[in-house]
């Protein structure tokens, strides 16, 4: 595994990264949940680098990223991505986002088709609104004296109860994670989950597309992923036995789908 790096984008925001995988394979982005960071991937990355050059980054606002201040948007986290693939001479690469990484990709596929070979949209929807529940949430992480509530209100949807009762290893890096998110950041996500509208645009989507849907997923509900879908022309539908991460949940399962989908060259 190669070290953590950064690169500038040109609004003047440090954006961190990593590679994993040999250099002649094929590129794969992978694409972070809210109030996650590239580590989120990190049960996946030795059997998708066996196949592909993985290419992960920190979305703006998380991890070692930084945090500008104000509302984001799906357009300036869309050509976060293109800069980062313009800066390490990547042309094209396969996309696997989930949940905010999933609009992200959403995103690629309308505006920008010709750097995105496949297209892996998990645990997402082309529409989360209405406005005003965002901005309250915005309100609300912004006035908070800490992280601790918002914490508790990402893992109670993350996962199944049984997973949070058992707590372990993997509750408490993804607890950390979320206490370590500063809150400009995630209210800055929310804004562009707040203002991002997919539900007619995706029809342009022409990449080969594999959408994967929790079937108890309360966040981004299983309905969500069918209705991408069905407007996605030719796309594949997944449905597993998950709530809202399904790569830790069904870990083996969920790389079956993606080695699946995805070509090796």
């Amino acid at each position: 595994m190669q070290a953590l790096s950064t690169f500038t984008t040109g609004d003047g925001v440090r954006i961190a990264y990593r590679f994993d995988g040999d250099g002649p394979l094929p590129v794969l982005v992978l694409s972070n949940s809210i109030g996650t960071t590239l580590h989120m991937w990190d049960g996946q990355i030795q059997a998708l680098s066996r196949h592909f050059r993985v290419l992960r980054y920190d979305t703006r606002g998380h991890g070692e990223s930084g945090v500008p201040a104000g509302a984001y948007s799906m357009d300036r986290l869309g050509r976060d991505v293109i800069e980062l693939l313009d800066a390490l001479g990547v042309a094209r690469a396969h996309f696997l986002g989930l949940s905010l990484g999933g609009f992200i990709g959403q995103w690629l596929g309308v505006h920008a088709p010709e750097r995105i070979g496949h297209l892996i949209l998990a645990n997402t929807s082309s529409y989360l609104g209405p406005a005003p529940q965002w901005d309250a949430r915005i309100a609300a992480t912004l006035q908070a004296p800490d992280m601790t509530e918002t914490a508790a209100m990402f893992l109670g949807n993350w996962f199944p109860a049984s997973l949070l009762q058992a707590g372990g290893p993997v509750i408490d890096q993804f607890r950390a994670m979320l206490l370590a998110t500063h809150p400009q950041g995630l209210a800055g996500a929310f804004a562009a989950v707040r203002d991002a509208d997919f539900r007619r645009t995706i029809a342009l989507i022409h990449r080969p597309t594999l959408v994967i849907a929790g079937r108890d997923d309360t966040v981004t509900a299983a309905s969500h992923g069918a209705l991408i879908a069905a407007t996605v022309p030719g796309a594949t539908l997944v449905e597993m036995p998950t709530v809202h991460l399904s790569n830790i949940e069904r870990p083996a399962e969920f790389v079956d789908a993606v080695l699946s989908f995805l070509p090796r060259r």
